[in-house]
């Protein structure tokens, strides 16, 4: 699939689905707490995202079974929500999610502390979240892709933490994944030169233990093979000739 550069009337639809994806994040990340499944966590992001004319991104993805990936403590991402899974205290919880404006997709991703959690489980979730912003400095036209992907596992090792190879980030546009894919870590190799209008779902997914992760029996489910935690942060990021734009994150 060839990288696909965006106009301007597909940026702006994938702009609305980017400010519709925030609120649907800020809007469930206050309502996380102690107690809660993470099924009630699924039927409330659906709710929310229907309420705004959208279409959940992942709900029936190639079989996935719900609306938003509702991953704890080891579960790396694509967790199935459950009515038996409960929410405790000290426990983080990644949630992704993506919406659909038009034919047009958003990609976002958070990590977040239920309760009181450790200090090594803050840490892991503020590290995660800065290993974003350190690749997004190279996210700009005449720049190359992989110094976007070397940025962030680069940061994330010299903090200590393994950096999830197995999977990785990727384009998004009238598809929820386009090419480019977008590596966490070091390559040997720039990869494409990135161009204004390119718009890329970056999202580094960091270990405190091992790199190393497996599937669960339910194919979907991935989890740290040591059981450490990870947490997962993404937006949906425009490629400007200048700094880039965060379609799912405005302040």
């Amino acid at each position: 699939m060839p990288i696909t550069i965006k106009s301007a009337r597909e940026i702006e639809l994938m702009k609305e689905a980017g400010r519709i994806l925030e609120i649907v994040h800020d809007e469930l990340g206050k309502a996380l707490k102690p107690g809660m499944s993470t099924y009630e966590i699924d039927r409330l992001g659906e709710e929310l995202i229907r309420s705004y004319g959208c279409v959940p991104s992942f709900l029936n993805y190639n079989g996935y079974p719900a609306s938003i990936c509702v991953s704890v403590n080891e579960e790396v991402v694509h967790g199935i929500p459950s009515r038996k899974r409960i929410l405790k205290e000290g426990d983080i919880v990644g949630l992704d999610a993506g919406v659909i404006y038009k034919g047009y997709h958003s990609d976002a991703a958070r990590t977040h502390a239920i309760g009181s959690v450790s200090q090594e489980a803050q840490d892991l979730i503020r590290v995660t979240r800065e290993c974003f912003f350190e690749g997004i400095k190279y996210a700009k036209e005449g720049n190359y892709l992989y110094e976007i992907s070397g940025a962030i596992g680069r940061y994330a090792k010299s903090r200590g933490y393994g950096v999830v190879r197995d999977l990785c980030g990727h384009g998004i546009g009238a598809n929820l994944h386009e090419a480019p894919e977008i590596p966490n870590y070091e390559m040997n190799r720039k990869g494409v030169k990135l161009r204004r209008g390119m718009t890329l779902a970056i999202e580094p997914m960091i270990n405190i233990g091992t790199d190393e992760v497996e599937w669960l029996d339910d194919d979907w489910t991935v989890v740290t093979a040591d059981d450490s935690l990870s947490a997962h942060y993404e937006n949906t990021v425009l490629i400007t000739e200048g700094d880039p734009v965060l379609l799912t994150l405005s302040k």
